[in-house]
């Protein structure tokens, strides 16, 4: 349901003539909800407007359009209009572009004082936007084009204001007056701009670039969570050595084939980050299976490095291979974990073990464990490890780990212990329907969960099929009976009075919380 607040507020931005000559003597209080109303109803040019004349420090996406009583829930949850958050960005280059004006032309202007009363925009807050990079859609932009069109505006911006800087200098020297050198293309009149950045080799030299000339220029990028993927050592360590150190809280590096000396290299350039929390570094190339001098060297190092970074709470070592060693790698932490990512690591029975009895055990928010067979020698110390973690854990990912309905009631009482969870993973695993159904009748118990990913029945497949086949990762199922096997899972939630609990096949649709959004 609209506030009538909400509804007036539309009213008002569906008329752009009107409100362009009204804007000056609308209430300050008013501009958020007009805000939202602009945004949501992609009115650019009313958005642009307030935005260029926004009365408050920060103008938050997330505060703005996530928090509020105005408005109906649904539709926050859509991805934000590419058009609009381009508008957004185009109103505070406006701005600046006309403060800068302004202060290069002489900062006790009547017009400039007019100005500064007016607008006080200083930081532009771009977190927290949806995007998930999976379902590209033309109408929505996303976090890699946010990124370059961040960067692309940053360079612009840096430009026009060197270059007027360098227009005013020779116009003084044309008039007679006393210039010894050409100031500093550096002014008081700036919006920081607090972003989460996604960079790739096709966008690194524009990135780069930007954040070279925000340091001191008009428009600050100022970055909150770094992904990267796909650069070279030398690339991904340039573009740390640029980022600002305060306010980094992720810094996750993917597909980058780094191995531990790689990562040796880079985790110093980290450590300037006091507020890291979150360090991901799947698809690194870490082995460590093969002992060599060398090997232990770099293990030694690489523990002793991530014992440096003081705030880190996740830590991602995915399709990495840790066989036996995550007691070494965990070693230099001397703060607990509150999320651990070991998906693909062909971990042994002493890892999980050493993991049941670490610092770590009673902290654990997150456990991905995905891709490690846990229906083998694993299994007895995963129960250990469940049951000692089941007091704070709200994430289990054992997707892809060899299950049956066997593994699955041996451990169901260890997991029925987590009265906290909010997530269960086990997509892949070859479940039967009647193990699902064993499943949710237990877990219907845990007051907290709210979603569970579950695999595609062996039932629903071709009989001829083995226990467990790689056929069950293609689209050779009986649609009919999938189908049913939800309908009669729904109705058993139903019958618990439990239909708050999403329980799909579709590992996509429904994400779960990442750590730093729990």
């Amino acid at each position: 349901m609209l506030s009538l607040v909400f509804v007036c507020a539309q009213k008002v931005v569906s008329d752009h003539a009107s409100i362009q000559r009204a804007l000056e003597f609308i209430p300050k209080e008013l501009y958020p909800v007009l805000f939202k109303a602009a945004f949501l109803g992609k009115k650019t040019l009313v958005l642009q407007d307030l935005v260029q004349q926004w009365p408050f420090f920060v103008l938050s996406f997330q505060k703005l359009l996530h928090r509020d009583r105005h408005c109906n829930p649904s539709l926050l949850k859509e991805k934000p209009s590419k058009l609009c958050v381009q508008t957004v960005i185009l109103g505070v280059m406006a701005y600046l572009s006309e403060a800068l004006t302004k202060e290069d032309g002489g900062s006790h202007a009547r017009g400039y004082s007019t100005l500064c009363r007016k607008q006080q925009l200083r930081l532009l807050d771009m977190t927290g936007l949806q995007d998930d990079d999976l379902e590209p859609d033309p109408d929505t932009m996303s976090l890699w084009s946010r990124t370059v069109t961040l960067a692309k505006a940053c360079i612009d911006i840096s430009r026009r204001h060197c270059d007027e800087v360098m227009r005013v200098s020779k116009r003084r020297k044309g008039s007679g007056v006393a210039v010894l050198t050409p100031p500093a293309p550096c002014s008081p009149v700036y919006v920081e701009v607090r972003v989460d950045l996604f960079v790739n080799s096709t966008s690194y030299g524009v990135l780069r670039e930007a954040l070279h000339v925000s340091a001191h220029g008009p428009l600050r990028l100022q970055c909150r969570d770094l992904r990267a993927e796909e650069l070279s050592l030398r690339s991904t360590a340039g573009l740390l050595e640029l980022l600002s150190p305060a306010g980094i809280r992720q810094i996750d590096l993917r597909f980058n084939n780094l191995g531990l000396p790689g990562l040796n290299v880079l985790l110093p350039h980290m450590a300037k980050f006091t507020s890291l929390q979150s360090l991901k570094l799947p698809y690194s190339n870490i082995d460590v299976r093969r002992p060599s001098p060398v090997m232990e060297e770099g293990l030694q190092n690489f523990a002793s490095q991530l014992g440096q970074l003081c705030a880190l709470k996740e830590l991602n070592l995915g399709s990495s291979r840790l066989s036996g060693r995550l007691r070494q790698v965990l070693r230099g932490l001397e703060k607990p974990l509150e999320s651990l990512e070991l998906a693909f690591c062909y971990l042994l029975p002493v890892d999980l073990c050493y993991l049941s009895q670490s610092i770590h055990v009673s902290s654990l928010k997150t456990l991905d464990l995905s891709g490690n067979n846990l229906s083998a020698i694993l299994l007895q110390p995963f129960q250990r490890l469940i049951t000692e973690a089941s007091g704070c854990l709200l994430h289990l990912d054992i997707m892809e780990c060899k299950l049956t309905d066997t593994h699955l009631s041996s451990f169901l009482p260890a997991l029925c212990r987590c009265s906290r969870l909010r997530y269960l993973g086990l997509f892949c695993n070859p479940l039967s329907s009647m193990g699902l159904k064993m499943l949710l009748q237990n877990s219907v118990l845990l007051p907290d969960l709210r979603l569970v990913v579950y695999p595609i029945p062996v039932d629903c497949y071709d009989e001829s099929l083995p226990t467990y086949s790689s056929s069950f990762l293609d689209n050779s199922f009986d649609q009919e009976k999938l189908l049913g096997v939800g309908a009669e899972l729904h109705q058993m939630l139903v019958t618990a009075h439990r239909e708050d609990v999403v329980w799909t096949t579709d590992m996509y649709k429904y994400r779960a919380l990442e750590y730093v959004g729990l």
